[in-house]
């Protein structure tokens, strides 16, 4: 029947959703294995790894309770970038779930603080922010389902463990995610050289309340509803002439303001 038949659009967010809970990560390094193997809540399918990578791995392993896959180091075929630095050790795993945002917002470890990235798709710039928000003690790392950096080995192995520990969620909308900690008392302050505020001013301004630090992608910045949707835009000052940050740095420096007002 017409009647029952489900919209469109209901059908392909459950398609993607589906696919979603199939996908599977290859994390690599005996950092990142190591930190996942001795993660609970991380769901572990394969390891792979080379004799000389499984003694240096083994209490880990031990700990995970898999039967590990030994591997030529001069044949080591797992599929992951060639050039990856691998160390001979390779986990299959299934993304984690951090749950919801209003969840971690409200009760998550932590201070409330949180880092939000528009658009922010290099995974080296969002292994490094994961890296600096877990120092800081940021709640979350928030970043849009679509054009943000997936979860992978390379983003694994920059954050240095910190993909294990510190909640890296995804939403629909960034712009709704925005309104939605708004309505739990955060204030969001943008980052960018333009900010009408000094990084400084703003947090103090801000005082004591919850803060979300906004940052957008190296180039096109923050997006317009995204930059509308920010209380405050406050930019990092600088000496000399060149003072442009990458958006990893902004967000480290950023993340010490408001950890430390």
């Amino acid at each position: 029947m017409s009647g029952d038949k489900k919209p469109t659009w209901v059908v392909d967010k459950e398609r993607n959703r589906r696919a979603e809970a199939r996908e599977t990560v290859w994390l690599f390094g005996l950092h990142a294995v190591r930190d996942a193997l001795m993660n609970p809540a991380r769901e572990k399918i394969r390891l792979v790894v080379t004799k000389n990578a499984l003694d240096k791995l083994e209490e880990a392993v031990a700990f995970a309770k898999m039967e590990p896959e030994l591997s030529d180091p001069r044949s080591f075929s797992v599929p992951i970038d060639e050039g990856s630095v691998h160390q001979g050790a390779a986990l299959e795993v299934k993304a984690l779930n951090w749950g919801k945002l209003a969840d971690v917002a409200i009760s998550g470890a932590g201070e409330p603080l949180i880092v939000l990235l528009d658009r922010v798709t290099d995974p080296h710039n969002v292994g490094a922010i994961l890296r600096s928000a877990e120092v800081f003690g940021a709640r979350a790392v928030v970043a849009p389902r679509h054009h943000s950096a997936p979860e992978t080995g390379a983003l694994a192995k920059t954050a240095s463990g910190a993909l294990e520990r510190q909640p890296y969620l995804k939403v629909t909308n960034l712009a709704e995610a925005m309104v939605e900690l708004k309505a739990m008392g955060y204030t969001l302050v943008g980052l960018d050289g333009d900010g009408t505020v000094e990084l400084s001013e703003a947090m103090a301004s801000v005082g004591k309340r919850p803060v979300a630090l906004v940052l957008g992608a190296e180039g096109p910045g923050l997006r317009e509803k995204t930059r509308e949707t920010c209380d405050m835009i406050a930019r990092i000052p600088f000496v000399g002439e060149f003072g442009s940050l990458n958006v990893s740095n902004a967000a480290a420096v950023g993340l010490y303001a408001a950890a430390t007002r």
